[in-house]
């Protein structure tokens, strides 16, 4: 942790990892009709993907994501591009991953994804997706809105939190992310971008306590 980094307490860190936990969905993974790796900061998505595609899930494999102001820099040919060089170089084949390059949202991600599977004659009844470990849930609340008639499956990297906050280096950063997922899943089956999932009641305490402790600069405005 850097010298201007916040310090976090180790009760911060227990109310972190409830939030972590509630994110991923312990889907039991089986063969499916494709996998859809989300764009992100993440490198590890195109890397588990890979993974699974190796280890004989799916046949094709959708790579979805622009850019974003946070991933700009770190991927500026576009996520879902350097995604698909990622996962080549693990030993994918190349004929083997679509490619959508544009999307800017999980939305767009589900909703673009499906056009450039339709347009290579792909309509599949079950879908994994690969995403960041604390984005299953909402990418699973996403796509059931959005595509409602498949079964959805999500998977990430399977890292423990603390392996996953060393892998990212910036402990305030994963904290406020984990908190803005949450407001995410909360918030948007109200705005039609999702449906409701149930928030236990510690893990919506924990939230709360996490924004009144200042892990907010993930948080989208009211």
């Amino acid at each position: 942790m850097s010298d201007n980094q916040q310090a976090i307490t180790e009760d911060q860190w227990r109310r972190a990892a409830l939030i972590w936990d509630y994110h991923q969905m312990h889907h039991q993974l089986r063969p499916v009709d494709v996998a859809i790796g989300l764009g992100s900061h993440d490198l590890g998505v195109a890397t588990h993907s890979a993974e699974l595609y190796r280890a004989g899930l799916f046949p094709t494999l959708v790579f979805t994501g622009g850019n974003s102001p946070t991933t700009a820099k770190v991927f500026p040919r576009g996520e879902a591009v350097h995604f698909r060089e990622h996962a080549i170089d693990l030993g994918v084949p190349a004929e083997a991953i679509l490619l959508e390059p544009d999307a800017g949202n999980t939305g767009q991600n589900i909703t673009l994804s499906r056009e450039v599977l339709a347009a290579a004659g792909i309509t599949p009844k079950t879908v994994l997706l690969v995403s960041k470990p604390y984005m299953e849930r909402r990418s699973f609340a996403t796509a059931r809105e959005l595509w409602p008639d498949i079964e959805i499956l999500c998977a990430s990297e399977p890292l423990e939190f603390d392996d996953y906050v060393k892998s990212i280096g910036d402990e305030k950063l994963v904290l406020d992310m984990l908190v803005g997922d949450l407001q995410r899943v909360i918030e948007y089956p109200k705005l039609g971008f999702a449906i409701e999932q149930e928030v236990p009641e510690d893990v919506h305490g924990a939230y709360e306590s996490l924004i009144r402790d200042g892990f907010t600069s993930r948080l989208i405005s009211s």
